[in-house]
């Protein structure tokens, strides 16, 4: 199935722009599946998925495709231009992953914000293949400055708190080496905090890069990454009528591939749990728990869907199952991290607990019994879930607590890093 986006000058209007996803080598879109990001003036608004048939133009095809889904919508208010965009950093963390990250970093140079700088963090790597590829190819530029750290405790929180601790940003934002950041991304991603003094934390949309695989195809029917297109706030003084476990639903506020943290709100906050996410027994979890460490400190929390990164899905069912049952053990250990770093908190978890299990049971019979074999627009499970997914989920959820015990005693016999410190990376 191609990926493309496709730009309308409105609901109705006539093409702007078309083409792949930014990073994309291939050509352009022929006959076949076609799965089409759709923006109005620039900004994403839905996607959809069609067939060009033989001999017909992709773009006539997919436009009058996008035409038919947005009939009636009004085109989207212009973003609020708000303050000057803060410094920020952009913490990168991979291990091993030299053959992806410069993909990544080409993206980020890219990008249209006035002030950043970009942090390598090279965890655990065994060459000097990122160090190198730093060092020979993006070291002295004179638009933006990058820089490689090394953190040798592997696991990606732990990476994650190492570039916290350089990072001179005034807002501290976070992707992976597997995506390409769209142009806006940043600034996107970014400028919600000049507007909102409260804010703490900003998540974004995840699209796919490429959908050639079954495995890839089945994880984006059933939204993949991605938490829509509206725009929306998250606010711990008015708690959303929809998440009967909020806050500690943290898995549908975004995810780590594309985050960024009010610096002064994310050190308070301890920084990342260094026994969670990946490359540990805990497997994940590392964002979900600092959004939430972030939300329960009274800061709010804002889904900015124009804030856009193209991931690369994995592409193999034996991928898919590693990543279900991962998604399982981190969400899991991430509460677990909770509860044991803030006792506290216990009391109001049990209190959502039932409302939010009967909610977990209704999501999952709702992906079991999707039909279809290609995905639809956005999130509507055309593909049916297999059961054996399911059930490898529930699995890792029962090891969470387990994984995290386990990674916090492997972190004393290394010696645990210290948390962020809420001065680190001034001056």
């Amino acid at each position: 199935m191609q990926v493309v986006q496709l730009d309308l000058d409105g609901p109705d209007g006539p093409v702007l722009a078309f083409g792949p996803p930014p990073g994309d080598a291939g050509g352009p879109a022929v006959g076949g599946d076609v799965f089409a990001l759709v923006r109005l003036r620039g900004r994403p608004v839905d996607t959809v998925v069609c067939r060009v048939p033989p001999g017909r133009s992709a773009v006539d095809a997919v436009a009058a495709a996008a035409r038919a889904r947005l009939t009636g919508r009004q085109p989207p208010a212009p973003s609020p231009s708000g303050g000057d965009l803060p410094r920020t950093s952009v913490v990168v963390a991979t291990r091993d992953g030299a053959d992806r990250l410069a993909r990544t970093l080409d993206s980020l140079l890219a990008q249209g914000h006035p002030d950043f700088e970009v942090v390598v963090v090279d965890n655990a790597s065994a060459t000097r293949a990122t160090r190198d590829l730093v060092r020979h190819k993006y070291s002295g530029l004179d638009t933006v400055r990058v820089r490689y750290v090394r953190e040798p405790v592997p696991g990606l929180a732990t990476a994650h708190n190492r570039g916290v601790a350089v990072a001179d940003g005034m807002v501290l934002a976070f992707t992976d080496d597997d995506v390409v950041a769209d142009p806006h991304w940043l600034t996107a991603l970014t400028r919600p905090f000049a507007d909102d003094p409260r804010l703490g934390c900003t998540t974004g949309l995840i699209l796919p890069a490429r959908l050639r695989t079954p495995a890839q195809i089945l994880l984006e029917s059933h939204g993949g990454f991605a938490k829509g297109f509206a725009p929306r706030v998250y606010d711990p003084r008015r708690p959303p009528a929809d998440q009967p476990l909020f806050p500690f639903t943290a898995g549908s506020f975004g995810s780590g591939a594309n985050m960024a943290f009010r610096a002064t709100a994310l050190r308070r906050a301890g920084g990342f749990d260094p026994a969670t996410g990946t490359g540990t027994p805990a497997r994940g979890g590392d964002d979900l728990y600092a959004f939430v460490a972030v939300l329960m400190a009274g800061h709010r929390l804002r889904y900015a869907p124009e804030a856009l990164v193209w991931h690369h899905h994995r592409e193999t069912w034996q991928d898919l199952a590693d990543q279900t049952y991962g998604y399982g053990v981190g969400l899991t250990a991430s509460l677990t991290a909770l509860l044991v770093r803030r006792p506290g908190l216990l009391p109001a978890l049990l209190r959502r607990l039932p409302a939010g299990l009967a909610h977990a049971r209704a999501i999952t019979a709702r992906r079991e019994s999707g039909t279809g074999t290609v995905p639809g627009p956005h999130g509507t499970r055309d593909h049916p879930w297999p059961r054996h997914l399911s059930r490898l989920e529930r699995r890792g959820m029962l090891a969470g607590p387990f994984g995290y015990a386990h990674a916090r005693l492997r972190l004393r016999a290394t010696g645990a890093p210290a948390a962020p410190d809420e001065d680190a990376g001034r001056g």
